[in-house]
């Protein structure tokens, strides 16, 4: 990504902080701490991430457990606090802070705390960043799989590879697929493409329903398609994709 970036002339700082910020005849003058440069902007976003406002509560007096530092509230698979009766859902709840989780979280404290049985599983949980090309994810990466002790093979599919992505013009990015030895079951899969979150959300079905390598390369996906890529990135770990007829079954 940051040579993408780098590519439309956006200058990257990494591990910089930014030691003063001023504001006058409406543009910004940034100074950084590490080499003193300035850079004079018309616009400063700060994306900081978002800590709940959990602290003035007195989240104590109800007797309800809490992360001081992140301002999260610990919660169960049924959204319930350390105290029975209470529930957090959302993004003061300790779980990933994606809409699509506090929806589901939100949905099921309801159900829950009006004497209903629902639980949310957090152990699937694909994620997207929507920049131009996009990055998503879901699942093990091969580390996460290898540092649980599983065996693993990969595939990783180049975007030139992929019949849409050539249509469109696109000439970085990849699908990743990580696979469990030696039932070949489907583990996880990264992407890095202009439509990488309709890839995901493929292998996120397909995890869920524990197909394997050799379930996605026999499944029929539409030609042209987003999720033809993870047609091709399975039956990538047993031909050479490059030498198959278009559409190769």
């Amino acid at each position: 990504m940051q040579a993408l970036m780098e590519d439309e002339r956006i200058q990257i700082h990494c591990e910089t902080l930014v030691e003063r910020v001023q504001f006058q005849h409406d543009v910004f003058e940034l100074t950084l701490a590490s080499s003193k440069a300035t850079f004079l902007v018309d616009a400063l976003l700060v994306a900081s991430g978002r800590k709940p406002s959990t602290a003035a509560l007195n989240l104590e007096a109800a007797g309800v457990s809490w992360d001081s530092a992140t301002g999260m509230i610990p919660v169960d698979a049924h959204m319930r606090t350390n105290v029975p009766h209470i529930y957090a859902a959302g993004d003061c709840a300790q779980m990933p802070q994606l809409v699509y989780v506090a929806a589901a979280a939100g949905t099921r404290a309801a159900i829950n705390m009006t004497n209903g049985e629902a639980y949310l599983d957090l152990s699937l949980v694909p994620w997207v960043i929507f920049c131009e090309p996009q990055v998503a994810a879901v699942g093990l990466t091969e580390a996460e799989a290898r540092a649980r002790g599983l065996n693993t093979e990969t595939r990783t599919l180049p975007i030139t590879s992929v019949p849409r992505s050539i249509v469109h013009g696109e000439k970085i990015g990849f699908l990743k697929l990580v696979a469990e030895k030696p039932s070949m079951r489907i583990l996880g899969a990264q992407a890095v493409a202009a439509e990488a979150s309709d890839m995901i959300s493929t292998v996120a079905v397909a995890i869920r329903g524990q197909l394997t390598v050799a379930d996605l390369a026999a499944m029929l996906l539409p030609y042209l398609t987003a999720s033809e890529a993870v047609k091709l990135v399975a039956q990538s770990f047993t031909h050479d994709v490059h030498q198959l007829s278009c559409c190769a079954g």
